[in-house]
């Protein structure tokens, strides 16, 4: 295999998962009478360039389905932190009804709602049809495709240029990064400002959480891989913010390279970070493989010592995290009989690979567990205060990742 941006060929592996089927990949009843496809999940590093990459067997339009399961205004965590990006970027950029916003994976149309009642002209790319539509319904307009340099050309061709990209959460989902990252430049006005949001990997790695990883993520992102690769399609780093999302990511602010924007004093303290942490030391990503072990047998342990002991163990939130935590482990629907979400789009489903039933969060609660596990642990707060009932009988929430633990 050859890196995905440099082509360099690749020989480190990060972490081996097994085999799992894709992680949206949710199930009808129907389907449990079908065999079921299974992909490795094996993530490999680039010396060259330093970026962290899935091992490729799925195509993208096998993991991206018209009826994509993630809909981002199910949470309300998420829905707050748009509005507060909205409020904040259109004060630091001067955004006016003379601007024009692009964002890429606009999914539900969950950001852009908030650009629209600004009065800021918008557009939002958007590929599956399911979300598509969703934001539709919003009044948001949606270019339904892929993303990448001929799109960027066409969108010029019709509408002109943005004076602001947005990418939330979806360069580490594009197969051919260069095509994504070309396209943007193609898009972007001479003093343009592109924002991307992605989970750092000196987070992802430091603090173990393997289950991020998933055949939907095509790459493990930081700022010094990201900017590398904008700089050789014509773009730069300018600004960075470290935000709490997805147990901590970083925001980019990009430009094209001759453009104005000048440095912020943030960009060196995190560039100094990473470079301590060691993120271009091939053995900052040895041992890895054993931590996530070490995740899978404590999270089985109290499993079993639960079922052992006659406990109900149910689970909060049918994310993809979840799927790979519970493939990974090999947890079916015996040590952990239902799953609750609050996404109607996944509830009377089952989850992939693991086949455990999705339901309602009331019906979770009727069963009146005696543990939660929270499988998001990223929302940990929204679902403890969403399921506080069932304090009332003596329940307690649980995470694994990054260690077990039981409240």
């Amino acid at each position: 295999m050859k890196c995905r941006h440099c082509q360099t060929e690749l020989h480190d592996t990060f972490i081996d998962l097994g085999f799992s089927p894709p992680s949206n990949a949710y199930l009808r009843q129907e389907d449990l009478l079908r065999p079921e496809t299974h992909y490795p999940l094996r993530v490999m590093v680039c010396r060259s360039c330093w970026l962290v990459q899935t091992q490729d067997y799925a195509h993208y339009d096998q993991l991206f389905e018209s009826d994509y399961a993630y809909f981002s205004s199910t949470s309300t965590t998420w829905l707050r932190h748009a509005a507060d990006y909205v409020d904040m970027i259109v004060g630091r950029l001067g955004l006016g009804k003379d601007s024009k916003v692009v964002e890429l994976a606009a999914n539900d149309g969950y950001l852009l709602q908030y650009v629209q009642q600004r009065g800021i002209p918008c557009l939002g790319v958007e590929p599956t049809t399911s979300t598509a539509d969703a934001a539709r319904a919003k009044g948001i307009p949606i270019v339904e495709e892929f993303f990448g340099v001929k799109l960027a050309q066409d969108i010029v061709a019709r509408e002109g240029k943005a004076d602001l990209i947005a990418a939330n959460n979806v360069l580490a989902h594009v197969p051919d990064i260069n095509d994504f990252l070309g396209g943007m430049a193609v898009l972007l006005k001479d003093e343009g400002t592109i924002t991307i949001e992605f989970p750092h990997l000196l987070n992802l790695i430091e603090q173990s959480q393997f289950d991020t990883i998933y055949h939907e993520h095509f790459s493990y992102l930081a700022l010094g891989s990201v900017d590398r690769m904008m700089r050789t399609l014509g773009l730069r780093v300018y600004d960075v913010d470290q935000i709490p999302t997805h147990g901590g990511s970083l925001r980019v602010y990009a430009c094209h390279l001759n453009a104005a924007h000048q440095p912020g004093a943030a960009l060196e303290r995190v560039q100094r970070q990473e470079k301590e942490f060691g993120l271009e030391a091939i053995g900052t990503y040895h041992g890895f493989q054993a931590r996530a072990e070490a995740i899978k047998l404590a999270l089985l342990q109290f499993l079993l010592e639960q079922k052992r002991a006659g406990k109900k163990v149910l689970a909060y939130g049918a994310a993809a995290k979840g799927n790979t935590l519970l493939n990974y482990s090999g947890v079916h629907a015996d040590l952990l009989p239902l799953v609750a979400d609050a996404a109607g789009s996944k509830q009377d489903k089952y989850m992939p690979g693991s086949h455990v039933p999705i339901v309602t969060p009331a019906a979770l609660l009727a069963a009146r567990p005696d543990y939660v596990l929270i499988l998001p642990w990223n929302l940990r707060s929204e679902v403890e205060a969403q399921l506080a009932e069932i304090r009332s009988w003596g329940g307690q929430f649980v995470i694994a990742v990054p260690e077990l633990q039981v409240w």
